[in-house]
Formats: C-alpha cells, structure tokens, sequence
C-alpha cells in the first residue's frame, strides 16, 4: 500500500506544522540543557556541604559501624553517621523504653567486663530478648571499636578535654566527671521523652528486671542496703542500676541533680544524691521515689539471699577491675550451675564476694 505524497511546505497550514515541530525541539534542548545544569549544580552543593546539619542534642553524632559479628578484624566503617536520637530510636521498645550503659576502654577490653555484661544477657532468664533494646554510650574511640563489633546500638560520645579510657579509680578526679558527663546524658534522654534503665556494665542480668519494677514511680533506684521499705529515701542508695520514667518531673530532678554537683564539687552522682533528696526542692518538684530490694536487685554489698528470686547482681563494694572480674566471673559460674540443676534448688549460697571483701 503506497503512503499518501507528502504536501509541500510552502503550503500555508503544512509551513505551520513544519515550524511547530522545530519549535518543540528547541523547547527539548533547552528542558534537556536545563536539567543538566541543574543536577551539576546539585552535586556541586553535596560535594561542598556533605553533612550539613543543624547543632543541637538531635544531631549528637556518632560513627555508624558495619557489624560483624563473628570477627574481630574488620574495623568498623566510619563513613556514616548516626544522631543519638536515632541510637535511642532504634533500640527503644514499643513504650519508648532503653536500657542505657556506659563503657571505656578498660571495660571494653577482650575478657574484660563487657563481655562478662554481653554473656549475662545471653544465659539469663528472659533477658536475651533484651539485648536489643540495650544502648552503650561509649567514652573514647577504643571503647566504640570493640562495642561495634558486638553490639548494634553503640554511640560515641566525645567529651573535650578528658581521657576517659582508662581505669578510673573510685572518686578520683576523672572518676567524677564520667560520672556527671553521665548524669547530663540521661537528662539528655528524658528530654528526648524516653525511659530509661541505666545499668552498670559491672551488674550481670540473671533476670528479666521489667516484671520486678514498681508500676507507680517516676524514679527507681538499687541499693547497696536495703532496710525492708521501698518508700524510705534512707535507705543506701546505689545509681549503678535506675529506672527512671521520662515526665516534667524526672527531667527537672535531674537538671537539679546535675547543677547540685557545684555545690559538692568534690563529691560523685550518689554522694549529691543523698545530700539533695531530702531537700524542700525535690518535694516541691513531686518526683515518687522507689527504692529496690536486694532480694531482687542484689549486689556484692548485700547478696540476694534467694537464687530463685534474684534479677541482677552487682560488682558494688568493690574497688579494683581485677576484684570484679574474678568476683563476676565467679557469679556466672554460680548461675550456669544453679541452671543446670533440674529442680529449683533454695536457699542457695554464692561464691561471692571473694575478692571483693
């Protein structure tokens, strides 16, 4: 079938359409140009400002890692960052609860206290399926690098103008400003509106803790002596375990606690706590206190005297890593025999403390 003769251009309408379709051409290399230019000029801007972000507790930043975790020898990947915000996003349970601890690099060391507090979740009761809501705020690179290759919810946290990656002795200088640096973080949480658990990285989970906390206060705190009543504020408080709810009145009870450290320079977080909560301050900010029995929430200060009860155990009363590694060593062993039994045996004694006496 032929195709009809195509018309000449010097007819009238055909002259229309040929220039028409010349006009649409142009109209196509100048859009095609015009996008070219713009997408050179948007990588010039991300080339220029990479991270652009705003300053601000939000974009608290630290090193997201790769994770490996069955080896030890790729470093982490450095190439990305992640907000505190985002740490405490991702390990949050659905009530906008974490479990928070702290590590240096004399903690995070191999066979050192990080991986007594690691093997604790994973042969407690209950407690493996916590390890994913657990947060550790690192305090200098080291201790980053080797929770990165354990852990998925490590953030570092840079503090100018101290080392914190060594031993530090109790109330020592150092040991107080990573005490405090630590009271200002949680603070930081409460603002961000979530719960928390702070844990010592030296206090073993034997047990699932959340059934054993008291369901009608702000703020809840171990002991290292319990004298029978949750409510008595005299009892011998111990901040290495809390619970603390995120309201207008646990957030003012810390910027109180934090700004009370100028008062008693020369005293640590627990110190000031017990000089401050009897203050008319704290009953006017109306924060409930609750205070744990060491039936539950145990330590080497007072045992829980019950292994059928117990929940976590505690390397306090002790000074000297070395004490508590041989001493919280000793704990799980306890705890892996007292597991293989077939029957719930009572009144079961412990090994500890030893060298923490």
């Amino acid at each position: 079938m032929n195709s009809p003769a195509p018309s000449s251009p010097s007819s009238p309408s055909k002259f229309l359409d040929f220039g028409s379709a010349i006009g649409q051409r142009e109209v196509k290399k100048i859009l095609v140009l015009f996008l070219v230019l713009a997408a050179s000029c948007l990588l010039l801007y991300k080339t220029a400002y990479p991270f652009r972000q705003e300053l601000g507790v939000n974009n608290l930043t630290s090193p997201r890692p790769l994770l490996n975790h069955t080896s030890f020898s790729s470093p982490p990947t450095r190439s990305k960052s992640i907000s505190f915000r985002e740490v405490l996003e991702n390990a949050s349970t659905e009530n906008r609860t974490v479990i928070i601890t702290t590590l240096n690099q004399a903690w995070a060391e191999p066979n050192s206290l990080f991986d007594l507090f690691l093997e604790s979740f994973r042969i407690g009761e209950g407690t493996q399926k916590l390890l994913q809501h657990v947060v550790v705020v690192c305090l200098d690179p080291k201790a980053f690098d080797r929770c990165s290759q354990l852990h998925p919810h490590c953030f570092y946290v840079e503090t100018s103008g101290t080392d914190f990656s060594g031993e530090k002795r109790f109330a020592t200088p150092d040991y107080l400003k990573m005490m405090w640096r630590r009271i200002e973080l949680l603070t930081q949480v409460l603002e961000m509106g979530y719960n928390f658990i702070f844990t010592d990285a030296d206090i073993m989970w034997l047990r699932d803790p959340f059934p054993r906390l008291y369901p009608d206060g702000d703020f809840q705190m171990a002991c290292d002596r319990f004298f029978g009543d949750p409510y008595d504020s005299d009892n011998w408080v111990n901040g290495g375990f809390t619970y603390v709810k995120s309201n207008h009145r646990s957030i003012e009870f810390y910027k109180f606690w934090y700004q009370s450290r100028l008062e008693y320079p020369e005293l640590h977080d627990q110190d000031v706590f017990n000089k401050i909560k009897h203050e008319a301050i704290v009953s006017e900010i109306g924060i409930q206190m609750r205070f744990f029995d060491t039936v539950y929430f145990g330590g080497f200060c007072q045992t829980s005297r019950d292994i059928n009860l117990v929940c976590t155990m505690h390397a306090n009363c002790c000074i000297g890593l070395k004490k508590k590694l041989h001493d919280l060593n000793l704990v799980l062993d306890d705890w892996r025999k007292y597991l293989s039994l077939s029957e719930q045996v009572k009144n079961t004694t412990w090994s500890v403390p030893m060298k923490c006496l």
